[in-house]
Parts: C-alpha cells; sequence; structure tokens
C-alpha cells in the first residue's frame, strides 16, 4: 500500500484526490493546505487528515509518496524537503519558475534515492497518446509544420495565479503544457522565439512561439491566459506531413471545470482517402498520470515518459522564450 499526502487542496488537487481514491494499492492518508477549511473539507472527503503547517506534516503525518499541488513558486522547496526525507515527489507543472530550482529538485531526488515526476498531463491525454503513437510509426511521413494551441479565460480558483512571482503567469502555467508535448514528440529545441502581450502585473499571458527542434521540425504554438468571458476553453493540436496531417480540437466550458460536456475530434487525413475520424479509448489523463507514477514508485522503475530531466530541459525553453520577448532575438538552446 502507498501511503500519500497531497499538498494543496485547490482545484488541481482535487482532481488528484478523485484519482488518488480510486487507484487500488494506494491511500490518501493526509491534505496538507494553508487554508484550513479547504483542507479540512478535503480531507474529509478522502478520509484523510488534515493540515496547515508543512513541518507538520512531515514530522507528524506517515507516507511514502507526497503529491504537490501547491503554488509553482514552493515547488522546489517540498520537493525538496520530500526527497531529503525519502519520499517518492509527484509534483504539479509547471517544474519551477528558475532552472536553479529545477535542478535542485532532480539533484534532491538523486540524492534521496526517490522518484521524481512532473505532472505533465498530456503525455497522458488520450488523443495526445495516439498522436504520440501514430508519430513514431510515421504514419504522417516526414513532418512538415505543426500548430498547437491552448486558449483560456483566466482562473479563479486561486489569486496566486495573477502573481507572476508565484505563477509566471500564463507563459508558465499555461503555455508550457504544449512546450512540453511538443518535446515529447520531436526531442530537444534547437532555436526558438516568442511575441506576446504583459499584462499590468507582469505575467506573459498571451505568447506566439516559433520553434524549430534539432531534427529539422518546426512548429509554432500559443497560448492565452485572459481569452474574453465565455470564449471557451480551447486546445488544438495539428501535425502535417508528407503522408498527411492528424487533427485534434477540444471545446470545453469555463477552463475545463465541466470536462464531461467538452466537445472533441482527433482527424487523420491521408492522401487518397476519406478523413478518418480517430476512436480513441475513453480515459482521464489526470487519472493516468498518477497510476503510472504509483506504477513506477511500486516497481521501482523510473518514470520514462516523464522524466524529471525533460521537465528540467522545458524550463529551460520557457525562460528562453520569456527572454526572447524581452529582447526580440532569437534564443539558442
Amino acid at each position: 500500500m502507498i501511503k500519500v499526502a497531497l499538498i494543496g487542496a485547490g482545484f488541481i488537487a482535487g482532481n488528484h484526490a478523485a484519482a488518488w481514491a480510486k487507484l487500488p494499492g494506494t491511500r490518501l492518508v493526509a491534505v496538507c493546505d494553508s487554508s484550513s477549511e479547504r483542507a479540512g473539507k478535503l480531507a474529509a472527503e478522502q478520509g484523510a487528515e488534515a493540515y496547515t503547517d508543512i513541518d507538520e506534516l512531515f514530522a507528524k503525518a506517515d507516507f511514502d509518496l507526497v503529491d504537490i499541488c501547491a503554488p509553482t513558486s514552493v515547488h522546489a522547496r517540498y520537493a525538496v524537503m520530500a526527497a531529503g526525507r525519502g519520499k517518492h515527489v509527484l509534483c504539479e507543472k509547471p517544474m519551477t519558475l528558475t532552472a536553479e530550482d529545477a535542478e535542485a529538485m532532480v539533484a534532491a531526488a538523486r540524492a534521496g534515492g526517490v522518484k521524481l515526476m512532473i505532472a505533465q498531463v498530456l503525455r497522458f491525454w488520450p488523443e495526445y497518446v495516439e498522436i504520440k503513437k501514430r508519430l513514431d510509426r510515421g504514419d504522417l511521413g516526414e513532418i512538415q509544420m505543426v500548430y498547437a494551441n491552448r486558449l483560456a479565460q483566466h482562473p479563479n480558483w486561486g489569486e496566486w495565479f495573477k502573481d507572476p512571482a508565484k505563477s509566471g503567469g500564463g507563459l508558465f502555467d499555461l503555455h508550457l503544457h504544449d512546450l512540453d508535448i511538443l518535446r515529447h514528440y520531436f526531442g530537444p529545441v534547437d532555436t526558438a522565439s516568442a511575441v506576446g502581450w504583459k499584462n499590468s502585473a507582469g505575467c506573459w499571458n498571451h505568447v506566439v512561439s516559433s520553434l524549430s527542434f534539432r531534427n529539422g521540425v518546426k512548429a509554432v504554438a500559443e497560448g492565452a491566459f485572459e481569452m474574453p468571458e465565455g470564449y471557451p476553453f480551447t486546445m488544438t493540436m495539428r501535425i502535417v506531413g508528407t503522408k498527411g496531417a492528424l487533427e485534434f480540437a477540444l471545446s470545453a466550458g469555463f477552463n475545463l471545470e465541466d470536462l464531461g460536456g467538452a466537445s472533441s475530434r482527433l482527424i487523420h487525413f491521408s492522401p487518397g482517402k476519406a478523413p478518418e475520424l480517430v476512436e480513441v479509448a475513453p480515459g482521464d489523463g489526470y487519472f493516468n498520470e498518477i497510476e503510472y507514477f504509483a506504477g513506477c514508485v511500486a516497481s521501482g522503475k523510473e518514470p520514462s515518459l516523464m522524466p524529471a530531466a525533460e521537465s528540467r530541459e522545458v524550463i529551460g525553453l520557457v525562460l528562453a522564450l520569456r527572454k526572447s520577448m524581452e529582447t526580440g532575438e532569437i534564443q539558442r538552446l
């Protein structure tokens, strides 16, 4: 039985808690949040103990794995604390806000002999998994161009999202999703540039990035965190190659809160054939990532689908894009 402590009791923590509740061989034993009301409510729902102090959690609770769903600015601190005490670490994206903190997390996990995985959910999202399979089979031939987007209204489940020192804004918290999945598909980035809009708080909340990968693939990705009220949460992935194209599109209500009511499709276009509406096995990306990490912990295997070194690399890419927006210059990774 893997005993889990959840740090955070907000919107995404609720998704994680629901996944742990469904997963055999695991038990959520503790919830820690600065709000006693939030911690108590979520802990009561899951039959866990509630804590409001991180030091007390580590001193008193008995657990094997910590699931960090707290503001990004504290990810490194909590992950290093956990690894130093021999606890495995699942940490919500983005990994950190600085390259130094990302390196500290990787080093602490290595020194503590524990597993570390960043919860980049798109790597476990059924449609994105199916796209990866078809790319690996070479179904699209040589890739000519890639476009991805992620457009959302500003989150309303935490004031900390509005503070760039805590969240990094849309560049880190939203745009990073597509940067990570593109890294997963096509490998390391060679050069990158971006243009964007920064709000009055200092958050880069609308970003358009141009990426050139070492394998020659070119991609453009757009991320927006302040779409007008009523704009549906939208995510798109379109990949065009010499043998055809794949396009995934999803439109949902406010920021995926009603995922069950979303409309989505994955279509494969091939020369000389009718477009194929791809049937994708149903599944929950949040459950899939948690099930995968728990399996790695139970088996002692490294999380090769989501290596911490790649998460650290993606943070380097985000920082390069921010520098590009600030200077107007192309960045070499």
